[in-house]
C-alpha cells in the first residue's frame, strides 16, 4: 500500500492510471498540471487546458479521491518553451514531448508529489518499469516498452533517470488501448471516449508553424534544390552528416525562413511543378537557406551512420555505459512510433557512433535517438 499523487491529463489513460491504483489498494490524490497562460503567445482559439481540467476533476470526484490543480505555467515556459524557441532559432528540431517528461512530469512534478508526502508518482504512458536486484542485493529499474506495441511511449520517457524510475509508476503499461477504453467505460468516467490529446505536451492542440511564428521572425530566403547526383554523395563522410553550400545546387523558390523547416520536411515548402515531392534536405539559419531534393530515396535525405557526442548521451542505468572501444548491438529509433531498426554502437574516445543496418530518413539534429535491448531502453542521445 503506497501514498500515489496521479497526473490527471483529463484523458482517458490518466484517469483509468488513477483507477488501476486504486483498485490495488493505494492511497491515490489526483493532480492536474496547468502548463500555460502566457498571453503573448498564443497556443489555439480555444483554452483546451480548461476543458481537460474539468475532465479531470470529473474524473476524480467518479473515483472519489482528492483533486487540485497546480501551476506549473513559469516553469514549463522556462524549460520547455522557450528552449523550443531557442533549438528552432537556432535550426535544429527539439522533441518537447521527451523535454516535459525529464524537465516537468518526473522533475518539478516529483518534487511536489513528495513535499504532499506521495511515494511515488503515476502517468498514464504506455510503458512499464522493470525492477532487478543484483548478487549484492543492490536494486536497479530498467524502462520497459508498453505491451501495446502501436501507442508505446517508451520513447518519451528516454530521458529519465534511475531516482526517476524508482518513484514512477506506470498501471497502464500492461494494457492495450482498447482495453483501458474498455475499463473506462465500464467505470462510467466521462473520458472513456475522448479523443487523445494532439499538439504540446499537457498543453494541447497547436499548429506548431503559427506558434513558432508568434515568437520567431519571417525572414525570407532561397530554397536551393540538391540533385541527386551530385558529385558529394560518392564521397565518403564517414559519421557526418552531408554540409551542403548555396552554390551545390539552383535556386528553386523562396521560404519564409529557415528556422521554420526541418530535415525530412515535406509539406509547406509551397513550390509545385515537380513529379516527385520535395524534401528538405538540410537548412542553414546563419545564411537563412534551405535545402531541397526529390523523392524519398534522395541520397541527402538518408543517412545509415551518426555519431553523438558522450556528453550528448544518457543511459537509464549508468552501469551498462560501454566503455572505451567496446561495440554493442542492439535496436534504435529516431522519432516516436518509428520501428525499431537493427544498428552497432561503438564507444570511441568521446562519441557514441551509429551504424545501422538501413539507412535512416531525416535524422534531425535536435531530436532524440533512443535505444533498446529488445524491449528494454538502454540509453538516448541528442542527434547532431
Amino acid at each position: 500500500m503506497a501514498k500515489v499523487v496521479v497526473g490527471l491529463s483529463g484523458g482517458v489513460d490518466s484517469s483509468v492510471a488513477a483507477a488501476k491504483l486504486l483498485e490495488e489498494g493505494h492511497e491515490v490524490i489526483g493532480i492536474f498540471m496547468k502548463n500555460w497562460h502566457d498571453d503573448s503567445v498564443t497556443i489555439s482559439d480555444d483554452c483546451p487546458w480548461l476543458e481537460d481540467s474539468h475532465d479531470a476533476l470529473l474524473v476524480a470526484e467518479k473515483l472519489g479521491i482528492p483533486f487540485q490543480t497546480i501551476d506549473f505555467s513559469k516553469e514549463y515556459k522556462e524549460r520547455i518553451v522557450d528552449y523550443m524557441f531557442q533549438e528552432y532559432e537556432a535550426g535544429r528540431t527539439p522533441n518537447p514531448d521527451v523535454l516535459c517528461n525529464r524537465e516537468v512530469k518526473f522533475d518539478i512534478f516529483l518534487d511536489f508529489a513528495q513535499k504532499l508526502g506521495a511515494d511515488y508518482v503515476a502517468t498514464g504512458h504506455y510503458c512499464r518499469k522493470r525492477t532487478k536486484t543484483n548478487d549484492k542485493s543492490e536494486t536497479t529499474f530498467e524502462l520497459i516498452a508498453g505491451k501495446d506495441k502501436n501507442k508505446d511511449q517508451s520513447y518519451f520517457l528516454c530521458q529519465i533517470n534511475q531516482d526517476q524510475l524508482a518513484h514512477a509508476l506506470f498501471p497502464i503499461g500492461e494494457f492495450e488501448k482498447h482495453e483501458v477504453r474498455t475499463i473506462a467505460e465500464k467505470l462510467g468516467l466521462t473520458t472513456a471516449q475522448k479523443k487523445d490529446s494532439q499538439g504540446l505536451c499537457f498543453i494541447g492542440k497547436v499548429r506548431l508553424p503559427d506558434f513558432l511564428q508568434q515568437k520567431l521572425a519571417k525572414k525570407e530566403g532561397d530554397v536551393i534544390e540538391i540533385t541527386r547526383n551530385h558529385t558529394m554523395f560518392s564521397k565518403d563522410w564517414g559519421y557526418t552528416p552531408y554540409q551542403f553550400d548555396k552554390n551545390d545546387g539552383k535556386v528553386v523558390g523562396k521560404h519564409i525562413g529557415a528556422h521554420f523547416y526541418t530535415y525530412g520536411q515535406r509539406r509547406g515548402l509551397g513550390i509545385g511543378g515537380y513529379e516527385t515531392p520535395l524534401f528538405v534536405l538540410g537548412t542553414n539559419v546563419e545564411e537563412n537557406i534551405i535545402f531541397v531534393g526529390q523523392g524519398e530515396d534522395h541520397p541527402g535525405l538518408n543517412r545509415d551512420k551518426m555519431s553523438i557526442p558522450l556528453s550528448k548521451c544518457h543511459w537509464v542505468n549508468p552501469n551498462d555505459q560501454l566503455k572505451k572501444d567496446e561495440t554493442w548491438k542492439g535496436k534504435a529509433r529516431i522519432r516516436y512510433r518509428q520501428p525499431l531498426q537493427e544498428v552497432t554502437i561503438r564507444r570511441s574516445n568521446n562519441h557514441i557512433t551509429f551504424d545501422f543496418d538501413l539507412a535512416q530518413r531525416g535524422i534531425s539534429p535536435g531530436q532524440f535517438v533512443a535505444w533498446y535491448a529488445e524491449d528494454s531502453l538502454i540509453g538516448s542521445g541528442v542527434i547532431q
